[in-house]
């Protein structure tokens, strides 16, 4: 045991396991931006060497207290850091084995106490038809890369089951595949739901497409049945239509209950169906493969189940807060029930969703906040709650977050993401703490190795200083060099910046200036702009203009603004790069890059799917987040969030922006002042900007502000 011990506490064991700690983080991470989180888990994060290393690195920093006596005054930084990590990773620990996480879905009026697990399950139930065996629930994770392994094993009335995985395809799809040695389909190609769609009708066979039935070779009767006679494809319908063929522009109609030759390659309209037959039948038959990450669609996985001699190959289809329909089979003389996905968890109490309430930005169906009033009903209480960004419902142990939400002409949906694991949270909250209280130690107490460094950096600082800013100089000549390197369009923007840059002892006289921004809370303009150009893109200064100084050209000249490349977009996003048109290498773009020649915004669709997905991937979030600056910057240019104006008399201390001052019902003199005095600054801004003189324009801006002085509050 001793040995063990001095193993564990051993220097370059310590080293050892950082570094492969280290290595296994960076891989995780690549494995999880390409295959998945539950691919990464799989590998990395739940196997029993990672856990391991948690285990010793545990034991390691608890040891450590009592080995070199930290417990001592002049060792409180160190035991302080001993401790934080010490608990951070118990409480890892607490949370990987004890606590629960999931999605609860609410339409709104109804009321659940139920939520699905964000663990993965196996279930099988087996039975004689008499007697069944207690249902096995097991936990799985599954990778994409690799091997998985799943065998189950049992003995029903002495007969020997045997159920073992045999294959896992992850974001299943199925797809036709032509082939010699496959069966007959007809190709169906129709444009019903708002977009092509192809299907593989099989001969002998009938398939529902939008409510219509439609049968090849079919030995019943169908809406639309398509028959081959003497190696010739014919039609039949049970209701009157038309075709146009293409080749010829050939108007034709097709009768009711009437066999007669069908057109290929020409559009048809029969029960509210527009569909083409591009070829006569093909053989093939369908394969399932993976698709791309980014669909999130359900996972398929193959078993061989055997009871005693007999055995069957099954196909199961699930995923991750998803809960199917099981699949029924039997096998020798036992039946079986097998599914795979999510787990359906019970809470103690019931939450009924009252509404859900979504707020888009201005001009756009962009989400902007959603939110949820609940009603909580338990046996000891029940009591009303509103659920939103950073609002979070915290009752009996379990935390309920605003995940997402679905939308749809029948209904209104939130799902909240359910989180119980209050003993784990807490005990790594306190190691959090403790960590940042060391932090603030290591700066304060003497004789630490910090303030050992901090003295010699000094005296280095102080020999070196000329360099130094030798060194800065030349580098500041360097990338002034680099900077005006451009193209001509680069070129272009710089001249009109510079043209119609803004006075600093100006732009800080208007930093004085208070708007509201949309939560309703007070803040000077600079620390407005300041936010706005940090979340727009990602810098507190853009080509030496600071905040206040582009946030006055941006309402000085919006349309210029509309063209200028400003807001940030994510590296390596090349997908969403490519979406809006511009090159891979490009860091920022432009407003107008996000819009096509009729106007469209060009990432709409695919930000709408993004904010309804529970597991967002890389590319959603990048395109989550470059909507929300995008919307930010539209708002400046139109002068939406310029709310510089406090109604008079205001009871909610309302302002509003001059694109808004319908809305406040202003009367007299201080509707003529509102109407008037922004046009009249801005225009005025512009001469003071050529003749360098702002005392004109410095007085009308002391008009505003003694405005709102005067009825704000």
């Amino acid at each position: 045991m001793n040995k063990l011990l001095s193993l564990i506490y051993s220097t370059k064991l310590t080293a050892t396991l950082f570094l492969v700690f280290a290595v296994s983080m960076g891989v995780a991470t690549f494995i999880e931006n390409d295959y998945g989180t539950e691919t990464a888990r799989a590998l990395v994060y739940n196997t029993w060497w990672f856990e391991a290393i948690m285990a010793i690195f545990a034991i390691n920093f608890f040891g450590n207290i009592f080995k070199y006596r930290l417990y001592k005054k002049e060792k409180l930084v160190v035991l302080t850091f001993h401790l934080s990590f010490f608990l951070i990773l118990v409480g890892a620990g607490i949370t990987r084995y004890i606590s629960s996480e999931g999605i609860m879905p609410i339409k709104e009026g109804a009321v659940s106490n139920t939520y699905f697990s964000d663990k993965n399950y196996i279930s099988i139930v087996v039975n004689d038809g008499k007697e069944q065996k207690t249902p096995e629930h097991k936990v799985v994770l599954l990778s994409a890369l690799g091997k998985n392994n799943f065998h189950y094993k049992t003995d029903f009335k002495g007969t020997k089951v045997d159920v073992k995985l045999t294959d896992y395809i992850p974001n299943a799809q199925e797809i036709f595949e032509a082939n010699e040695k496959g069966e007959e389909y007809l190709k169906f190609v129709e444009s019903g739901g708002g977009g092509r769609h192809d299907h593989f009708i099989k001969k002998g066979t009938a398939e529902e497409v939008h409510g219509v039935l439609v049968g090849f070779d079919s030995p019943v009767e169908n809406t639309i049945d398509f028959k081959t006679v003497d190696g010739n494809l014919k039609i039949k319908s049970v209701t009157e239509g038309s075709f146009y063929r293409m080749l010829d522009k050939f108007e034709g109609t097709i009768a009711k209950d009437s066999l007669q030759d069908f057109s290929l390659l020409a559009l048809h309209s029969i029960a509210g169906l527009q569909f083409v037959i591009p070829q006569n039948p093909i053989k093939g038959s369908y394969k399932t493969i993976s698709g791309p990450k980014e669909q999130q669609g359900l996972a398929q996985l193959e078993f061989d189940a055997t009871v005693g001699n007999e055995t069957k190959h099954i196909k199961l289809k699930g995923g991750q807060f998803a809960i199917q329909q099981p699949t029924i089979f039997s096998v020798g003389n036992l039946n079986f029930r097998m599914s795979y996905g999510a787990m359906q968890m019970q809470l103690p109490f019931s939450i009924k969703l009252n509404d859900f309430q979504l707020d888009n930005y201005p001009g756009s169906n962009s989400a902007m906040s959603f939110a949820s009033e609940v009603t909580v009903i338990s046996p000891e209480e029940t009591f009303d709650f509103r659920i939103f960004m950073n609002h979070i419902l915290n009752y009996k142990g379990y935390k309920f977050f605003q995940s997402s939400y679905n939308i749809t002409p029948e209904y209104e949906e939130t799902h909240l993401s359910v989180n119980h694991d209050f003993w784990g949270s807490t005990i790594t909250y306190i190691g959090y703490f403790l960590l940042y209280a060391g932090l603030i130690l290591i700066l304060f107490m003497k004789n630490t190795r910090f303030d050992f460094l901090r003295k010699s950096l000094q005296k280095i600082r102080n020999k070196k200083a000329a360099a130094t800013t030798i060194l800065l100089l030349l580098i500041s000549i360097v990338a002034f060099s680099q900077e005006h390197n451009h193209g001509i369009t680069e070129k272009q923007i710089d001249s009109v910046l510079k043209a119609d840059a803004i006075d600093v002892k100006h732009a800080e006289k208007f930093s004085r200036v208070i708007i509201q921004d949309a939560g309703g809370r007070m803040k000077p303009v600079d620390t407005y702009a300041s936010e706005l150009l940090r979340k727009v893109s990602k810098s507190d200064i853009y080509r030496d203009m600071n905040a206040t100084q582009v946030f006055l050209s941006i309402e000085q000249n919006p349309r210029f603004w509309f063209q200028v490349p400003v807001i940030y977009i994510e590296n390596g996003n090349t997908k969403l790069r490519d979406l809006i048109g511009i090159p891979h290498e490009q860091k920022y773009a432009a407003l107008s890059n996000f819009f096509d020649e009729k106007g469209n915004y060009k990432i709409g669709e695919i930000q709408q799917e993004a904010q309804k997905s529970d597991i967002k991937s890389k590319f959603e979030k990048d395109v989550i987040n470059v909507d929300r600056r995008v919307n930010l910057l539209y708002s400046a240019i139109t002068g939406d969030i310029l709310r510089i104006f406090p109604i008079p008399g205001d009871t909610t201390n309302k302002w509003v922006s001059h694109n808004n001052l319908d809305e406040a019902n202003f009367k007299g003199q201080d509707s003529v002042f509102v109407r008037q005095i922004l046009p009249i600054y801005l225009q005025t801004l512009a001469a003071s900007q050529q003749t360098k003189d702002y005392t004109q324009t410095n007085e009308i801006l002391d008009g505003i502000i003694t405005f709102q002085k005067k009825y704000g509050s």
